[in-house]
């Protein structure tokens, strides 16, 4: 899988070596692919085959040995599973060498199983919008209505049982016009999507290299999602918040049940990280600490309790002619943006500023292979000395994506203690958001335009912060360090996105919400069930060709199907798992 073959034929009278260099590995060494024989005899080539990457663009260097001399070099992207030859001869001068690169056999298109599959879906989701229409008919529903009454009435006729108003309450409900008080869906259909995608990139993804996390700076699909699950959160804390004030709540209770909760996400992340079902014992020298759900557990807090500092219990009573009310879902609140902005400047002199062993100051890069090899063991800068002086180097990530391409060594967390406050920066960001829906209810035009300014600073932000570019920027992004730039990003995305969910959804009900707003409403029940149960039938089974796109990602759509399956029958049961 991600392979081809080369297969290099060598005529000269020198052996050649053969390196490599990923065109996503940012000032990075080449790396020793193989070595080539010198030909026996003149015309008479040796030849040796070689396994190549096809994730992306790669540039050969050929060398002469031993003088390390360079003869050619080629810059190429293979395909998957496509047989190439490079032939290196001389021609007319000795002196000059002809590097010729031949595609012997055709590569496959890895990217049809993800077309097939979109089409399928989109068919689903067709029929389903259909079929939903249909039954909204008002003749459809007269139908099922008078059906419902005639069997309602042939059951009271054959049972001493009373009437029962499940029949009338259902349809009630189902035709019942959303008010200001009932649940916004648009939030539980955000949380739903970002989830949704969350485990399909947790269960492999089709083992595509854009639905992994990038390996350093940059984005792919799969770096998108935990930040929106962390926004949403914070939407989630401004609305919770100010409707457990306005039912009489004290302020100290809540900071008691915010804490506990917290506790709770913290161990269930532990447990869920460090499983022992499989391997024996686990070691307390091997626990892993830093989490998902231990960063969702500390941020949770942290905004929560920042919220509560600061949250009005009554919203009506503000001045409208007074000169700050169109701002004042941000004003009313500067305490604890004062607060976030001194924790984010904590973060900035942290990261700049604070000597770390061995490594430049404010060094942002993978260390490994990157930076041309100066630093292998800095990845990750003071965010990675940070984990490892205080956790220890056996309790954080030993895998992290950065090993893939700049074949880093040193073990470094992306939920590590130093990106847990920039998480807090997407959380508040997405309070921030809560705040204009609870300012604003109901004025639609004002919380969508609301929505876009934010979105629009921050994508400012973010363009001054990265330049524009993946690698030469400021603040790069990057998901590893949860840089700045990347929380900028990201809730810019994320104001856009529930910009679109909103109106979509709540504004105009063109949508349901569904699928996504059922695993929305049972957010922590999936993660933890699909964390639990990932190596279990139906999420995993062996599979006939292991190395086939089209088979992993048959298997990871499966499984995510199944959990938003189950959470639709668990949404119908009325059965919700909170903590």
């Amino acid at each position: 899988m991600d392979e081809a073959i080369l297969t290099v034929s060598n005529e000269l009278q020198s052996d050649m070596v053969v390196s490599w260099l990923s065109d996503h590995c940012y000032q990075c060494l080449f790396q020793p692919l193989g070595v080539v024989p010198a030909g026996p005899k003149p015309g008479q080539p040796s030849v040796v085959d070689l396994t190549v990457g096809t994730q992306h663009p790669i540039t050969l260097q050929l060398n002469s040995s031993p003088v390390n001399l360079e003869q050619c070099r080629l810059h190429f992207h293979f395909g998957e599973h496509g047989k190439y030859s490079l032939w290196v001869k001389n021609l007319n001068n000795p002196s000059e060498v002809n590097c010729s690169l031949v595609t012997e056999t055709e590569p496959v298109n890895s990217y049809l199983p993800i077309l097939f599959a979109f089409l399928g879906y989109t068919g689903l989701f067709i029929l389903a919008a259909i079929a939903n229409t249909i039954m909204g008919l008002e003749v459809v529903k007269n139908h099922f209505l008078r059906w419902g009454t005639v069997m309602e009435t042939d059951r009271l006729i054959n049972s001493e049982l009373g009437p029962s108003n499940s029949l009338v309450e259902a349809s009630v409900e189902a035709i019942m016009p959303a008010t200001a008080g009932r649940r916004l869906r648009s939030l539980d259909t955000f949380r739903g999507l970002s989830l949704v995608i969350m485990i399909f990139v947790n269960y492999g993804g089709g083992r595509y290299w854009f639905f992994r996390h990038e390996s350093w700076n940059g984005l792919t699909i799969a770096d998108l999602v935990f930040p929106w699950f962390v926004f949403i959160m914070g939407t989630s804390i401004a609305l919770s918040v100010n409707g457990s004030l306005r039912r009489g709540a004290f302020r100290s209770h809540l900071l008691g049940r915010c804490l506990w909760r917290s506790t709770q996400l913290f161990l269930i992340g532990v447990f869920i990280i460090n499983p022992n079902y499989c391997q024996g014992p686990l070691s307390w020298d091997t626990l892993r600490i830093p989490g998902v759900l231990q960063r969702l557990a500390f941020t949770y807090l942290v905004v929560a309790s920042l919220d509560l500092l600061v949250a009005r219990v009554r919203l009506d009573n503000l001045p409208a002619d007074a000169w700050w009310y169109p701002v004042c879902d941000f004003l009313l609140y500067w305490p604890a943006w004062l607060c976030v902005i001194i924790l984010e400047v904590l973060w900035l002199c942290l990261t700049f500023l604070l000597p770390v062993p061995a490594c430049p100051d404010g060094y942002l890069g993978p260390g490994g292979i990157g930076d041309f090899g100066q630093y292998p063991n800095c990845t990750g800068g003071a965010a990675g000395f940070i984990d490892r002086w205080l956790l220890g180097e056996s309790h954080i990530y030993q895998t992290p994506s950065s090993r893939v391409i700049y074949q880093t060594t040193v073990p470094y967390d992306p939920e590590g203690v130093l990106g847990s406050i920039n998480s807090i920066l997407m959380a508040f960001l997405g309070l921030q958001a809560g705040k204009i829906l609870l300012h604003y209810r109901d004025l639609h035009t004002k919380i969508i335009s609301r929505f876009l300014i934010w979105g629009l600073i921050l994508g400012v932000l973010s363009a001054v912060l990265t330049k524009c570019s993946r690698d030469h920027g400021f603040i790069p992004i990057n998901k590893n360090l949860w840089s700045l730039s990347y929380v900028s990003t990201l809730s810019c995305f994320a104001f856009i996105v529930l910009f679109l969910v909103y109106y979509l959804v709540d504004v105009k009900r063109w949508w349901s919400g569904a699928p996504f707003f059922y695993p929305g409403m049972n957010s922590i029940l999936v993660y933890v069930g699909h964390e639990v149960f990932e190596n279990y039938f139906p999420f995993h089974w062996r599979m006939a060709n292991s190395q086939s796109h089209a088979e992993h990602l048959a298997q990871n759509l499966v499984a995510t199907s199944v959990w938003v399956l189950i959470s639709y029958i668990l949404y119908r049961k009325q059965i919700f798992w909170k903590i």
